[in-house]
């Protein structure tokens, strides 16, 4: 499978899928597409797995794009920023916030994962439900603004404002703390809480919290009379 990301506002990644290769992305997920590439729509795992998808902010059902013939698939990213090829074979087990899946081939599976934490379930920023890629082969992750990646030695912690977490491998440590003293709290600007990373482990993050970037563009909206 051969790849090129295009664009570089609200950028895509473009797919050469030879005869029988496949593609699959949540319903909906597909940009263009050339001839001889044909879509099968199911929920991908059973009925139980496609509707832990929808409570982790995927689709109920999955789209699967398979090539007759030699052709070219295109997945786009819904905000500006970027996307991040990632080989499951050297990263293994990864874990990735709701809304970061953008496509990935069929021998990688996404399924849903819980916080561990009851703490970072409430205040992390991302509920207590996670998603897990794992498998071997290519996945796209749509990432809001640019992809950071940091590798965390064993015991290294990394404090990450909430949102800015795209995803994390397995072995890394998530849990959520009180930002400490009132004066930050009141007047820091960074909410109650951080995430806390802790290694060994490769961590992704974002340079664009949207959360933040829409709540700036809603306080600047002209008031109704």
């Amino acid at each position: 499978m051969e790849y090129r990301i295009t664009g570089s506002i609200v950028p895509a990644v473009e797919i050469a899928l030879q005869a029988g290769e496949s593609m699959y992305t949540q319903s909906g997920g597909m940009s263009w597409k050339t001839e001889g590439i044909e879509m099968s729509t199911n929920t991908r795992g059973g009925l139980l797995k496609g509707i832990g998808r929808m409570f982790s902010g995927e689709s109920l059902f999955m789209a699967t794009y398979t090539a007759s013939r030699p052709g070219i698939i295109a997945f786009a990213s819904t905000v500006p920023g970027s996307v991040l090829p990632v080989s499951l074979e050297q990263t293994g087990t990864l874990i990735i916030q709701k809304g970061a899946f953008l496509c990935a081939q069929p021998s990688v599976s996404l399924e849903i994962t819980f916080t561990k934490k009851l703490s970072s379930g409430f205040f992390g920023g991302e509920g207590f439900i996670l998603q897990k890629l794992y498998g071997r082969g290519m996945a796209f992750l749509e990432i809001d603004g640019d992809a950071v990646e940091k590798t965390l030695a064993p015991g290294e912690t990394l404090y990450v404002d909430t949102g800015n977490v795209v995803g994390f491998e397995s072995t890394v440590a998530y849990e959520t703390e009180m930002v400490k003293g009132l004066g930050n709290i009141f007047f820091g600007g960074e909410g109650l809480f951080l995430t806390k990373l802790t290694g060994p482990g490769k961590v992704i993050l974002q340079t664009l919290n949207f959360g933040d970037f829409t709540g700036k563009i809603f306080s600047r909206m002209p008031a109704k009379n």
